[in-house]
């Protein structure tokens, strides 16, 4: 088989779902499996209704409303006949969301989280696989609730491989083509889980590995994995082929086109995976497979915005030893921060760190009374993989440097 991954800027309109259609007449669909996120910003979108729910605020209906008439719009101009049953059942989907709402007596964030969020992915595959079956192209729509099972943490959930397995072998013909939802999971009490932001990549992967593909592709707006994020640099290149060990790489440092989890289950099976674009599908893009480097090798530049980094030093001049940088890590775990860079002298500890549970104001109070803090937010975290001195110069350029770590393959600095 094969699994293909569309994410939601290649079905954020009637005219992109046109082209899923006609990037499956080019490349083929038979034996396949796809994965499709939400439809353009909608999971953004979501997010503000999940506000609205938690600030009471009067703007919550009129905010699902709009999502509601945003999807409309793309099934008028798929369905011309108002009466075919795709509008009944993305009402319904919308109705389900309220209904929730109406009844959720849980305080918990991250649960009423994943539980509105993934309406985003229900949504657009059923859209995509009712549009795909109207034009002949047939197809069998499948909740991946029911084969993907994970554990109980909302919004960043750990995926049980066995039951997984044993779920995907049962429900997936391998000699037809699907359609299922990136993203998202279910846990032991069927409620809905989510994989964490962007993990419709993982979902193919997920897929890949319990089917034993032949190969994953993603389909991206952009022609493959380039050198660096064409948004914040210059002249970025596309990257031919790169090696699993150096896509996990770039992937645990941040670059943006491949997700950080997607990568090990096609490493142990040695399934390649393909970027392309949905724009030109016929061009070869990107190959990760087995081998060894980058083609071409020139740097590899990744940028994370809006960290935090967060200096210590000892109240009394002592050494910051392992006690404390256990004590340090409990804490940073407990704060569900993401860690990017660690640097430590003998009597302080700087850290870098990614704030996207808003928990930093809990984390430097509970550090204040133990040790002497100084933070930085908003500032930027810099990763040169395959550094050269005049790619470090150009970089440097009229920032303030915080703090500097180099490796020998690695350059990593954190600028205001």
């Amino acid at each position: 088989m094969k699994i293909f991954k569309f994410g939601g800027a290649s079905v954020k309109d009637a005219n992109g779902v046109k082209n899923l259609v006609s990037v499956l007449q080019d490349v083929g669909y038979n034996d396949t499996l796809i994965v499709i996120s939400a439809m353009g910003k909608t999971t953004n979108a979501i997010e503000v209704v999940i506000k609205n729910y938690f600030d009471e605020s009067p703007e919550l209906q009129a905010s699902i409303q709009e999502i509601a008439k945003y999807h409309n719009e793309i099934l008028l101009e798929l369905f011309p006949n108002e009466n075919h049953p795709i509008f009944a059942k993305v009402k319904a989907f919308f109705e389900e969301m309220k209904g929730f709402l109406g009844r959720n007596k849980s305080p918990d964030y991250n649960y009423v989280y994943d539980q509105l969020v993934s309406f985003g992915e229900l949504i657009s595959t059923t859209i995509v696989s009712a549009y795909l079956n109207s034009i002949s192209l047939e197809n069998t729509w499948l909740d991946v609730r029911e084969m993907i099972k994970t554990d109980t943490n909302y919004r960043d959930a750990k995926v049980h491989w066995e039951l997984t397995q044993k779920n995907i072998k049962q429900k997936v013909n391998r000699n037809k083509l699907h359609i299922t939802q990136g993203f998202i999971g279910s846990d032991p009490n069927n409620f809905t889980t989510t994989l964490g932001r962007e993990g419709s990549d993982y979902t193919a992967a997920i897929f890949a590995y319990c089917l034993n593909a032949e190969s994953v592709t993603i389909w991206k707006d952009v022609p493959g994995v380039l050198n660096a994020d064409p948004r914040y640099f210059e002249n970025a290149q596309l990257l031919h082929n790169i090696s699993y060990r150096e896509a996990i790489e770039l992937a645990f440092y941040g670059a943006s086109v491949i997700h950080p989890k997607t990568l090990q289950p096609l490493q142990r099976k040695e399934i390649p995976l393909y970027v392309k674009s949905f724009l030109n599908p016929k061009k070869d893009g990107t190959a990760v497979a087995k081998g060894s480097g980058i083609t071409p090798n020139i740097p590899c530049f990744i940028v994370k915005k809006n960290q935090v980094l967060i200096s210590l030093s000892s109240l009394d001049f002592s050494f910051i030893v392992e006690e404390n940088i256990s004590e340090i890590f409990k804490l940073l775990h407990d704060c569900k921060m993401k860690v990017d860079v660690i640097q430590n002298s003998a009597i302080s500890f700087s850290v870098c760190v990614d704030n996207k549970f808003n928990n930093l104001e809990k984390l430097l109070n509970t550090l204040r009374s133990k040790f002497k803090v100084t933070h930085y937010e908003n500032v930027s975290l810099y990763t040169i993989r395959h550094f050269t001195e005049s790619a470090i110069e150009g970089l440097q350029k009229e920032k303030e440097i915080l703090l500097e770590q180099r490796a020998e393959q690695t350059i990593q600095l954190v600028v205001k």
